[in-house]
């Protein structure tokens, strides 16, 4: 007696149309992630441009993968424009722009303190951070995507919470924010800003 074998079609490839819609549908949540890397807008756009120019004439991946190749597109861009090193010493100041919303307003505090805790730390550790904390990549994802060791990436996300833990904590210690509560850092921050969509994005 022979089993009844289930038969399944193939799995579909993401098309054009496919990776435009994620890029439209996702393109608060997907700039923001290019803004956190990058910390500077206009390299923040380039890398969603070009984000989205790769995941269309890249290699072809299944359409259920789609959306976190995209974000991946994402990564690897941001990773080229600023090739983040370990211990390199070259953090990047925020633009005056940088604690506005899309809308061109100023972000609530609480908001700005969040989002500066993170483009306050050096590249490689606010790399880590994003990929690995926010994006939930794997150490080992991580240490493959950035081309570092394992270990790299591991004390570079301790300095990351140890840093960030700090900057929150002296900003919700200022006496003009004493009535804000403080925020629960036991998971990583929790962003709720709106990102800094360019009008051409």
């Amino acid at each position: 007696m022979t089993q009844a074998k289930q038969i399944t079609g193939p799995m579909s490839y993401a098309s054009c149309e496919d990776f435009c819609r994620v890029f439209d549908e996702d393109m608060n949540s997907v700039y923001q992630l290019a803004f956190l890397l990058t910390a500077d807008r206009e390299q923040a756009e380039q890398c969603f441009v070009s984000g989205l120019e790769d995941a269309v004439e890249g290699n072809p991946v299944f359409k259920e993968w789609a959306r976190s190749w995209a974000r991946r597109a994402v990564i690897l861009n941001a990773r080229r424009l600023i090739n983040p090193r370990p211990a390199e010493g070259n953090s990047r100041g925020r633009s005056s722009s940088d604690s506005v919303n899309n809308n061109g307003n100023a972000l609530p505090a609480e908001q700005q303190a969040e989002v500066a805790a993170v483009l306050g730390l050096e590249p490689f550790e606010r790399f880590v951070y994003v990929i690995m904390v926010l994006e939930r990549y794997s150490d080992q994802e991580c240490s493959v995507l950035l081309g570092y060791t394992r270990r790299d990436v591991i004390a570079a996300r301790t300095r990351a919470f140890q840093q960030i833990g700090s900057a929150t904590e002296m900003h919700y210690r200022q006496p003009r924010n004493a009535g804000l509560a403080k925020p629960d850092r036991s998971s990583g921050l929790r962003f709720r800003i709106a990102p800094h969509l360019a009008a051409s994005a």
